[in-house]
């Protein structure tokens, strides 16, 4: 068993999923890697199921009724490592955006002495690719706006690659976080943030995904539009452990 683990979660992914367990699994440093899947029409967890086959004690998959957000999924993933003691929990997504090779970087920050690291477009050497200009604003856009608003002291708050250290999850209360979309990722910040905790940044190349389609909707970016005023009035309690 591995210190770290790798949590996944996919809707209609099997274009991809194959591919990005073999290259997680194919790094120098061992990671485990957890599948949480909304029962995908396209057949995303059988294939995980085969897989399985060959990678018996490092490849997991958590099965769900449906279509229930990637917040609740990331929640369930935190809770799943949290009782199997993992050190190092790594959020990620499926399609190739994120570069499997950077989970060695962000977890060298938090042995460097980092509580959360963030996989990082928009600090000195980070990029996207294969987006267009209008959406790359946008995005950079958000991110200042969330700053502004919250103080953040976070260059990318909507991004999704993130290694936390256990103590993180331990403290927080993961029943209180409320967003289920994108905004999720900003709330999960802004609470290691408001709880104390040391949030580095690294850089990375963001490469939107050439197989599948995107989850990303008006309601998800409304949700972080909105949601990020209410952040700021919340209550923030340690949690024992």
């Amino acid at each position: 068993m591995s210190d770290s683990i790798v949590i996944i979660p996919t809707y209609n992914e099997a274009g991809n999923i194959e591919k990005m367990i073999e290259t997680v699994m194919s790094l120098p440093n061992s990671f485990d890697v957890l599948i949480v899947d909304d029962n995908s029409p396209d057949g995303t967890a059988n294939l995980v199921k085969a897989k399985q086959k060959k990678y018996t004690d490092k490849l997991f998959l958590m099965e769900r009724a449906g279509k229930q957000g990637l917040g609740t999924a990331y929640i369930a993933g935190f809770k799943w490592s949290l009782e199997r003691k993992y050190a190092y929990i790594f959020e990620m997504d499926a399609d190739f955006s994120h570069n499997p090779n950077d989970l060695i970087r962000l977890k060298n920050a938090c042995i460097g002495g980092a509580d959360m690291c963030v996989g990082s477009r928009y600090i000195e050497g980070g990029n996207v690719e294969n987006w267009e200009t209008k959406r790359i604003l946008l995005s950079k856009y958000a991110s200042f706006y969330v700053k502004m608003i919250t103080w953040l002291p976070v260059n990318d708050t909507t991004a999704g690659f993130v290694c936390y250290t256990r103590k993180v999850l331990q403290t927080m209360d993961l029943d209180d976080i409320k967003f289920i979309g994108y905004a999720f990722q900003i709330e999960m910040k802004y609470t290691a943030h408001r709880l104390g905790f040391k949030i580095a940044e690294v850089p990375i190349t963001f490469t939107d995904r050439v197989i599948g389609e995107s989850k990303m909707s008006m309601k998800i970016f409304k949700e972080a539009l909105w949601g990020v005023f209410a952040l700021r009035f919340k209550q923030y309690k340690r949690k024992d452990f």
